[in-house]
């Protein structure tokens, strides 16, 4: 049987973009759902993991790149009531979606949604004190580039935050996440999704994410430094936290921390 999606080893950078696009168009309805079913509820304590890190101390803004059904947008927004947020995407039905439960949660008034381009985003620099980006990296080819775009949005001391999900290291870990992704998680898809191989194409695009360890290499290419790696829910999931250089001397402001 052919593929509706080719694996990410047989794809143009410019094929995969147009991929992405077309699964999350067509998944957005279940997609909140979907993923609780497939994280067992973990992607909650995931998300208000990286919103408890955040840290705002100037400009009181956040950018939630890639931000989908703003799932992390909402959490920050409720985290944190003084801060204003973003939500940036390029699917068009995510952010219907999303600006759907923002109104429900009457949050319209501090959460702003853009269709636009990640890497190129319009916004000038040092417009955010915290920009981030959850289980969205690993669709976009182009990491280092989008993490310097993420860079130069944030103020000098600012934070970039990733969060994703990629292969455990522990043997015992492994073995059993790749029986999920290539067993379970397709059977439960083509359950309840309208489009059950968008989930065999995520589910290869979390064993093609990078290492931890090459992942943060990667933020540290893009010039970010304090790079931080939280491992969640064994090694399943991880934050990723760095900092934007100060350009000039002296300490980071001292309510960072």
């Amino acid at each position: 049987m052919q593929r509706k999606y080719p694996l990410l080893n047989c794809v143009t950078d410019s094929q995969r973009v147009k991929i992405v696009k077309d699964i999350f168009s067509t998944v957005t309805a279940r997609y909140d759902f979907l993923n609780s079913l497939f994280s067992l509820r973990r992607d909650l304590f995931w998300r208000r993991s990286a919103v408890r890190k955040m840290r705002f101390f100037k400009t009181g803004r956040f950018l939630d790149v890639a931000t989908g059904t703003c799932e992390l947008a909402v959490e920050a927004a409720l985290r944190h009531p003084h801060i204003n947020i973003v939500g940036l995407d390029l699917v068009e039905d995510m952010l219907d979606f999303g600006g759907k439960k923002i109104e429900k949660k009457a949050l319209s008034s501090r959460i702003e949604l853009l269709r636009a381009d990640a890497l190129n985003m319009p916004f000038p620099e040092g417009h955010f004190d915290v920009a981030g980006i959850a289980f969205g990296i690993r669709n976009v080819p182009e990491k280092i580039g989008l993490l310097k775009e993420m860079a130069r949005v944030v103020v000098p001391g600012g934070q970039i935050m990733i969060l994703e999900m990629n292969f455990p290291e522990n043997p015992l870990i492994r073995d059993a996440y790749n029986f999920y992704l290539n067993t379970i998680l397709p059977f439960i898809a083509r359950a309840f999704s309208p489009n059950p191989e968008a989930y065999s194409y995520l589910g290869d695009s979390i064993l093609n994410f990078p290492s931890p360890e090459v992942f943060s290499g990667m933020m540290k290419s893009a010039g970010l430094i304090e790079i931080e790696i939280y491992p969640l829910t064994f090694g399943i999931t991880h934050l990723y936290t760095g900092y934007k250089p100060v350009s000039l001397p002296g300490p980071y402001p001292s309510n960072r921390y």
